[in-house]
């Protein structure tokens, strides 16, 4: 896909790093605190989780309220707690461990579809967690990608943020999801922004639906 090699020349290859590393179940955990917020508030609230709970078998065991608190810093603490004590209370009545590690023999559709039968867990999540703990050849579209990829006309105005993972999966080769992935939100990020994008400065503007529509149109 042109879009990512011409990314990759402007940004170089990266394959993880957006999330921090750890367990399949430490970036799960991590991927639902990230919901509804920036890096910048779910990241320090996931090491605040880890500092005070040694081990995830002691989250389980905490109350609600004492969970919210510690990762209050990354908003919806409420919200976030409730899922993240589901999550692991479900996970150990069917696996009898808070283990995830056994999805990576897992054939990736069946992995996928198993994270997705927990609440709280959408496609968004269930991707960051099958491509960065395990290298599964999906595509994870969080809120810089849906916004670029749109922009681009890569994902059409219309398609839902849940649809765009299934058009990103079929587009983007597997051997370039991760990089691809990683590349795309530092577009967002630092140049296509939701506000006053940076469209001069973007190695994608030649053949952006929105530079050529808003932008170039705006100054003939």
């Amino acid at each position: 896909m042109r879009v990512c090699f011409l990314l990759e020349k402007r940004f170089g290859r990266e394959d993880s790093g957006v999330t921090p590393r750890g367990s399949a179940l430490d970036i799960l955990v991590a991927t639902i605190l990230s919901q509804n917020t920036s890096d910048r508030n779910s990241v320090p609230a996931f090491r605040a989780l880890k500092r005070r709970f040694s081990q995830w078998e002691l989250v389980l065991g905490a109350n609600e309220k004492e969970i919210a608190q510690v990762i209050r810093g990354a908003g919806l603490a409420n919200l976030k707690a409730k899922r993240i004590k589901l999550v692991l209370s479900e996970l150990k009545r069917r696996r009898g461990k808070l283990d995830l590690s056994f999805l990576r023999r897992m054939p990736t559709r069946e992995a996928r579809e198993f994270l997705l039968s927990f609440n709280g867990v959408g496609p968004k999540t269930a991707a960051v967690v099958l491509n960065f703990a395990f290298g599964k050849p999906v595509f994870p579209v969080d809120t810089h990608i849906y916004r670029v990829t749109r922009r681009l006309g890569v994902v059409s105005e219309k398609t839902s943020r849940e649809k765009a993972h299934d058009v990103m999966d079929e587009l983007v080769p597997d051997s370039e999801k991760g990089s691809c992935h990683v590349n795309l939100i530092l577009l967002g990020r630092n140049i296509c922004k939701p506000r006053n994008p940076r469209c001069l400065e973007c190695p994608l503007n030649s053949q952006c639906v929105y530079f050529h529509k808003y932008f170039r149109g705006s100054r003939t």
